[in-house]
């Protein structure tokens, strides 16, 4: 554990550089409330997403670094905004006519559409828990609605009606002019309707620690701001509770990252101390534009598991999480190959490399062996190759190329040839286009053909490589034309696998069979 400290003290993983810049937040004392804390966000209007997914894994990486660095107990707060009003219906919910009745409702007063839980609020609750539980994520739930009902925020409340003017400075500040003129801290829960409200103060009563307010209706009521009667606006509330809870550590989107000072300053003056950040980049869909849940663009958790392990998910959330990442379907074959590759080279890297190592991150340093004996970009082109519908067709020519495997010792390469036929059939197929060889490729096609049925060397791609190269070396300048020919004759795609590994899986005499169909244009 020594070497791994040391390893990490020096790291330049970005989740111990985090880790380093939190221990130095108790480098001269412990923290008084005796762990360090970490927190994030949900807002529960809608179902959790990728970006939650990424939240979470991310500000869980960190934590368990801290943890190799520091002997200083860790908790990890998942917080639900579920006391904001519902502003809009979602489009993708049951019974909305329904849920009309309950508009401006905080989300746990609220109809659940989906008639399985007390509120809406709690419904999506319930699926957050169990998509965190899903991945096997170590948290805390923490609901608004019972952390202002119970009295936890109580203080912080009190704080905030005798620091009134303060807090509205700040925030006055960041609003435009016309929202001045009605804006509060405040958000009263109307009485009788249940409704959240955005109306102006009319006084903030720091003796007896009340608001007074006139309703829509011109009806003034007076409430203390104490046991969940008033809630705070988003930006106010953010700050509060990093002070209410002494949170050490958030991470969040570059959306909020203007927002950051306003959160920290309202975090001091309630009492707190501002805690560490991490901004990320959001992610872009295939257009470059940003993912956004009500637009629906981009790809949603559930696809990404679709055709690739939550793994390789958490590869591509790894990596440069400070850069802007397009996260589409052709993102996947990707990182599902370079989360293998990186999961081969951890037996053999020093204590420093693997500090640095993503699998390192994903698995908490407990690190699996990888069995994919074969590539995931070559699964997929296989599966174009022999027009596979199921995975068992794949098997077939694993099999013969490594005949030790089986689905029962290779989980990981039998889950990897179902997601790659799925793949296939989804993304592939439907985009590939071949194209008739130039007469300069044909000559080296048939002189490829000539090669292959000669050869009665291993079948190994390298040696298999070797030939392929032969073959090229004297045609084509650059090489590259020569592969690229090869993957548009005959694979129907514009790149592809390292063509000799790919004759060793298909098989020799299959792959002359496939260049005689690519010859007389059968292929197309």
């Amino acid at each position: 554990m020594g070497d791994l400290r040391d390893a990490g003290m020096t790291s330049k993983a970005w989740p111990f550089e985090e880790a380093r810049r939190l221990l130095k937040r108790y480098e001269k004392k412990p923290p008084e409330k005796g762990y360090v804390l970490f927190e994030t966000g949900y807002g529960p209007s809608g179902l959790p997403h990728i970006g939650t997914f990424g939240e979470v894994l991310r500000t869980t990486m960190i934590r368990r670094a801290f943890e190799v660095i520091s002997d200083i107990p860790t908790r990890l707060i998942c917080f639900s905004d579920d006391m904001d009003g519902m502003r809009k219906i979602p489009g993708n919910v049951p019974n909305q006519e329904r849920l009309r009745e309950d508009i401006q409702k905080p989300l746990t007063a609220v109809y659940d559409p989906f008639e399985t839980h007390e509120s809406f609020g709690h419904h999506n609750n319930a699926m957050l828990r169990r998509f965190l539980d899903t991945f096997g994520f170590e948290y805390e739930f923490y609901s608004a609605t019972e952390f202002y009902k119970s009295g936890q925020f109580d203080e912080v409340l009190k704080r905030a009606v005798e620091k009134y003017d303060d807090v509205m400075k700040v925030m006055l500040k960041s609003l435009r002019e016309e929202r001045q003129q009605t804006y509060s801290i405040f958000l009263p829960i109307h009485p009788e309707t249940g409704r959240v409200l955005y109306v102006p103060m009319k006084e903030v009563n720091a003796q007896d620690y009340t608001i007074t307010f006139d309703d829509e209706d011109g009806k003034e009521w007076t409430l203390p701001v104490t046991g969940g009667q008033v809630k705070l606006q988003w930006k106010p509330d953010f700050g509060a509770r990093w002070a209410a809870l002494d949170v050490d550590f958030e991470m969040y989107g570059k959306d909020h990252s203007t927002n950051t000072p306003i959160y920290d300053r309202i975090c001091e003056i309630l009492g707190g101390k501002k805690p560490e950040h991490f901004t990320y980049e959001l992610f872009l869909d295939d257009k470059g534009q940003k993912i956004s849940k009500s637009s629906g663009n981009g790809i949603s958790i559930d696809e990404w598991l679709t055709y690739a392990s939550t793994e390789s998910l958490s590869y591509f959330m790894f990596a440069k999480p400070k850069t802007a990442k397009r996260l589409y379907f052709d993102v996947i074959p990707k990182a599902m190959d370079e989360y293998h590759q990186q999961l081969r080279a951890y037996p053999t890297q020093t204590i420093e490399q693997q500090a640095a190592n993503p699998v390192f991150h994903i698995h908490n340093g407990d690190v699996p062996e990888s069995k994919m004996v074969v590539p995931f970009s070559m699964l997929l082109n296989l599966a174009s190759v022999a027009g596979a519908e199921d995975k068992e067709t794949l098997w077939g020519f694993i099999r013969r190329y490594a005949p030790e495997a089986t689905a029962e010792t290779h989980p990981d390469l039998d889950a990897a040839a179902g997601y790659a036929v799925r793949y296939y059939n989804d993304f592939v197929k439907p985009e590939k286009v071949y194209r008739a060889p130039t007469d300069a490729e044909r000559e080296a096609l048939e002189a490829l053909r000539a090669a292959l049925a000669d050869y009665d060397g291993p079948v190994d791609g390298d040696a298999l490589q070797q030939v392929v190269f032969d073959v090229g070396r004297d045609r084509f300048d650059p090489m590259r034309d020569w592969f690229k020919a090869l993957y548009e004759v005959l694979l129907g795609a514009s790149q592809g696998p390292r063509f000799g590994g790919f004759i060793a899986l298909y098989g020799v005499e299959e792959t002359i069979a496939l260049i005689d169909k690519g010859l007389a244009g059968e292929l197309g």
